[in-house]
């Protein structure tokens, strides 16, 4: 068999490749930091845009108030915003190639009905894992049910026979499940038990402190690392299974291995959160439509148009009702409906 021989044409071609979507990349990462900056300076208080951003550099010249505004209030929700959509749409990019289907995310799969109903426990009837502050109580509980939840369809894929469409069937189930457990729960639950579990479960970005940044921050350089290292494997499990077998990639460790990485990141962002959806669904879409299938640029853009989404809702919380912040949740839904209703008819014009 004669040997392929590539031609300098060729070469060339896949380095301006290369090049283009390296490019791509810094400007999904300048399109976040400029979302990021107008979430930190837009907000129902007084403060400029100038104020704001020279409360970040020089805080000793501002009130004593501001300076609480900014640090305590501003700054924690707008890095929480940006590491929350990071994780999310990380975590949906790797769902969707483990399972071969662009609909995967880790809500669609039942991890934020999981949560909810690990937060439901916590909230209206005081069940929680022992030994635990009450202020981390509700994203204990709902950690470790979403985390729960993962992990059984990490056992369900371990079955002989179990496909990538069986996982997706079961994960269904299980949202059809949790939601009736969680409106179990909301019938016996007291007026202001419900209260507190309704906002929980639309989504909000103010619980965010540095405490909780922390650990998303650790979670997130510890997990996405090793994603990075799998992508050349998830890039070939695109092409099929046999063929992924064929490179020599353990097929069934290597998704098992996702699923973890995927049970983590959105049960450590739905714990201190709640609900936010589409999130993981729509960004690591528009990474895909921007990059393409090579996963060495799709997972850090997909974390990239997550954040950036992530960001512009927030902006969106709190600029549609003057003088209010609704919860991203609602926001990230009113715009996630439309726009992922336009990816999916771009993506018919394109096949």
């Amino acid at each position: 068999m004669p040997a392929i021989r590539e031609t300098p044409s060729d070469v060339e071609g896949y380095t301006r490749i290369v090049y283009r979507r390296v490019a791509l990349v810094v400007l999904l990462g300048v399109a976040m930091a400029a979302a990021f900056v107008a979430d930190l300076v837009t907000g129902p208080s007084s403060l400029s845009a100038a104020e704001a951003l020279r409360g970040l550099f020089a805080p000793d010249g501002l009130s004593p108030s501001a300076r609480v505004i900014i640090w305590d209030v501003r700054l924690p929700q707008a890095l929480m915003a940006v590491l929350v959509g990071a994780t999310l749409s990380l975590a949906g990019a790797e769902m969707q190639t483990i399972l071969n289907n662009s609909l995967a995310s880790p809500f669609t799969l039942g991890v934020s009905s999981a949560a909810s109903l690990g937060a439901a426990l916590a909230i209206v009837l005081g069940v929680g894992v022992p030994g635990f502050d009450n202020a981390w109580l509700v994203s204990t509980n709902a950690f470790l049910f979403a985390f729960g939840s993962v992990l059984l369809l990490q056992s369900l894929a371990g079955l002989r026979g179990t496909g990538p469409e069986t996982l997706v069937l079961f994960g269904i189930a299980m949202v059809f499940t949790f939601n009736a457990l969680v409106a179990l729960i909301q019938f016996i639950a007291s007026q202001e038990a419900l209260q507190q579990l309704v906002f929980w479960s639309m989504g909000s970005l103010t619980r965010a402190n540095w405490e909780r940044l922390g650990v998303l921050v650790v979670v997130l350089a510890v997990v996405s690392p090793l994603a990075v290292m799998d992508s050349w494997k998830l890039t070939a499990l695109r092409l099929g299974e046999d063929r992924a077998r064929s490179f020599g990639i353990g097929v069934g460790r290597l998704r098992f291995m996702s699923l973890l990485r995927v049970s983590i990141l959105a049960a450590t962002a739905v714990a201190f959160v709640g609900t936010i959806g589409f999130i993981g669904l729509v960004g690591p879409h528009i990474a895909r439509l921007l990059l393409g299938e090579d996963h060495r640029f799709l997972l850090p853009g997909s974390m990239l148009t997550g954040a950036l989404v992530m960001s512009l809702s927030s902006v969106a919380s709190k600029v549609l009702v003057p003088g209010a912040v609704l919860p991203v949740g609602i926001v990230t839904a009113l715009i996630g409906v439309p726009f992922f209703v336009a990816l999916i008819f771009l993506k018919r014009e394109r096949v």
